[in-house]
């Protein structure tokens, strides 16, 4: 399964100079935020794959106006081929004009996404906007990652971490990371494919299914 992360940065080979060839191959797109609806949606009816989104702290304008033909896991847990994607939006609130959230009500959000994932069998990636705190965020406070988005990761083990916020011009910013129990963090600014082979994705058990995409 190929996957396109995409996050925060509209770049022309997926807007006003698609370029098909470039995505050949992808069987799903993943928005960790910060993008124009727009956008999105020009992506998803031009690539003809399914898309899925969490909000970015910018993307208020999505709750007048979801990007169509798109769909929102933000405090979610869908399957896409046996594929197990949860999904948590928003930053840190650092004003009253961002889709933002402090640490004790991520805390809350994080707990009933660790919950959902017990019940149903397990995640295979979480898609967020903001990073875990001390991997990949920085030290002012609009750009720090969640600590409680660290322990879902430790609690659930999924094999990616998928997020935004933290644009790579900020600095010395690595693409990717290894959390200490094994999950790829990935981050998505710009874009950035994703490889899982077929064989590793398994079906899973648990007293619930999560709902097909």
């Amino acid at each position: 399964m190929r996957i396109l992360a995409i996050a925060d940065v509209e770049e022309s080979w997926l807007y006003d100079r698609f370029d098909r060839e470039r995505l050949k191959g992808v069987d799903l797109i993943v928005s960790c935020g910060d993008l124009p609806a727009v956008y999105l949606e020009h992506i998803v009816t031009l690539a003809n794959v399914p898309l899925l989104y969490v909000q970015g702290n910018h993307d208020t304008a999505y709750d007048q106006h979801p990007p169509e033909g798109c769909t929102s896991i933000d405090g979610h847990l869908r399957d896409f081929r046996g594929l197990r994607v949860m999904g948590l939006g928003g930053s840190i609130r650092y004003n009253d004009q961002v889709h933002g959230f402090t640490e004790p009500e991520m805390r809350r959000r994080a707990a009933r996404m660790m919950l959902l994932a017990q019940a149903t069998g397990g995640v295979d990636m979480i898609v967020a906007h903001a990073p875990l705190r001390g991997y990949g965020d920085l030290d002012d406070l609009p750009h720090q990652g969640f600590e409680s988005l660290g322990e879902l990761v430790e609690r659930t083990r999924p094999r990616y971490f998928v997020h935004g916020h933290v644009h790579m011009e900020y600095g010395r910013i690595s693409r990717t990371l290894e959390h200490p129990c094994g999950t790829e963090l990935v981050n998505a600014c710009g874009h950035q494919f994703i490889d899982i082979p077929d064989e590793q994705i398994q079906q899973r058990g648990g007293l619930f299914r999560p709902q097909p995409i």
